[in-house]
């Protein structure tokens, strides 16, 4: 009896699992061939689309994310060179940025980027209008937003975002104090501190790839 129950146990997580796995490749899919950027209703379309609404089987926005990656990689390889464009122009927007310990972060950094990403920065100054006069300085229209970002569990706040094209690719800024350098802001995505990247660790990346690149040709 007691083997009999662990068995079905054992089953019904096998499913949920299954279920699971299924909900975040096509919440994946239509992320990818769709052009829906929110992780939420990503799934809960999909969710819709395979009849499968208990919530025991909904993926975690991480587990779409690594989806999303597997099926670009697998069947957009045009993303490739859209990822890599975008990360040598994050490359540049981190040099000209420099006076505001800039930090790239998003798809870009996460490598989910396509063709209709922005390349996303964090900028940081206690003066928000700082970034403005550089931009105006620099001859740089730009439109302005505002962006709510929680950065911690306790403290979340509207901060001002800058919007401009350059290279043919949007550029996006969010201006944040300086203090927020010690921690990132919590991710949207599972609410854990932001993956970020400076000039340096940018760079690094760029060349990891570049060698990776050469050791998969020449296998």
């Amino acid at each position: 009896m007691r083997h009999a129950r662990q068995h079905a146990q054992q089953h019904a997580q096998n499913r949920t699992h299954e279920r699971r796995r299924s909900l975040a490749h096509e919440a994946a899919r239509l992320m990818a061939e769709g052009g829906i950027r929110d992780y939420h209703q990503a799934k809960l379309k999909a969710a819709q689309r395979l009849g499968i609404f208990d919530d025991a089987s909904l993926p975690r926005n991480r587990e779409i994310e690594d989806a999303l990656r597997e099926y670009q990689r697998l069947f957009q390889r045009e993303n490739v060179v859209e990822l890599r464009v975008r990360r040598e122009a994050a490359l540049r927007a981190l040099e000209f940025f420099a006076d505001f310990d800039p930090r790239l972060v998003g798809p870009v950094l996460e490598g989910t980027a396509d063709a209709r990403t922005a390349v996303a920065l964090h900028l940081h100054s206690d003066d928000p209008e700082a970034v403005h006069r550089h931009l105006e300085h620099s001859g740089i229209p730009a439109e302005s937003r505002n962006r709510r970002i929680r950065l911690d569990r306790e403290r979340s706040d509207d901060f001002p975002v800058w919007v401009f094209s350059a290279e043919d690719l949007p550029i996006d800024l969010t201006v944040l104090p300086r203090d927020v350098l010690r921690q990132a802001p919590l991710s949207g995505i599972d609410e854990k501190p932001m993956r970020r990247a400076s000039l340096a660790q940018l760079r690094q990346l760029l060349a990891d790839e570049e060698i990776a690149g050469y050791e998969h040709e020449h296998r």
